[in-house]
């Protein structure tokens, strides 16, 4: 097949899509007009807001999420009549986002894959953490349940003191406040915790400290903020 299946990285915070997207991206969803989206209601207000004189009713959505199915995902693929976009809901497709089941199908079909310069919440926060970037680990969600999240804690907490490796994590934001509980009560207070959080948006932290600082650290919010959690030597 010669056309092509573009990766269009979106915002992490709202109303930032001039400040963090390259020119190329907002062009290139200015050109498309089939796009593989996880939420359709977000995606077509997020094309809205770049105003770029597009008819939002005119535009070929496919959802893709965690639940997709292979084979339907394939075969709307195989016939699809031009280039295509896959659209994250923040960030990176294909990064903690199910548009990497669209991409594989792509591979498998010989389509080109062409990915376009964005933010990534999970690289910034790397970057900001002083944490070891030769070596990492992302590991998405956490279990929910109390003591399975603290043994999971305890366990990456583990890996990045004997390993060297950095271990990110991330938790539902409203649940993001037990998870830094969890994290203060459960950690050697030596170990050296990373957050990020709200990364590119208003009130953006970045903050690198030892367990025992952060369990002093009393005016630290984190609810409904999206963040990054890390753990490094």
């Amino acid at each position: 097949m010669n056309f092509k299946l573009y990766l269009l990285p979106t915002v992490l915070a709202p109303e930032t899509q001039y400040k963090t997207l390259s020119p190329e991206v907002i062009e290139k969803i200015k050109e498309l007009n089939i796009f593989f989206v996880e939420n359709l209601k977000t995606a077509r207000r997020f094309i809205s807001s770049l105003k770029l004189g597009k008819v939002i009713d005119e535009i070929t959505f496919y959802e893709l999420t965690k639940n997709s199915n292979f084979d339907e995902t394939f075969e709307i693929i195989s016939q699809l009549p031009e280039d295509a976009g896959i659209l994250s809901e923040a960030g990176c497709p294909g990064i903690a986002d199910p548009g990497a089941l669209a991409v594989d199908i792509a591979h498998q079909l010989d389509i080109e894959v062409i990915p376009l310069v964005g933010p990534s919440s999970i690289l910034l926060a790397l970057m900001a953490s002083g944490f070891n970037g030769q070596s990492f680990a992302f590991h998405g969600y956490l279990p929910i349940d109390k003591k399975e999240r603290a043994r999971r804690v305890k366990e990456l907490e583990r890996l990045a003191l004997t390993s060297g490796q950095t271990q990110l994590f991330m938790e539902t934001p409203y649940r993001n406040n037990q998870m830094l509980d969890t994290i203060v009560k459960t950690c050697n207070p030596n170990t050296k915790l990373s957050i990020s959080a709200n990364l590119t948006g208003e009130g953006a932290i970045s903050k690198t400290m030892r367990i025992e600082k952060w369990k002093q650290a009393k005016n630290i919010d984190l609810h409904k903020k999206p963040a990054i959690f890390g753990f490094g030597s």
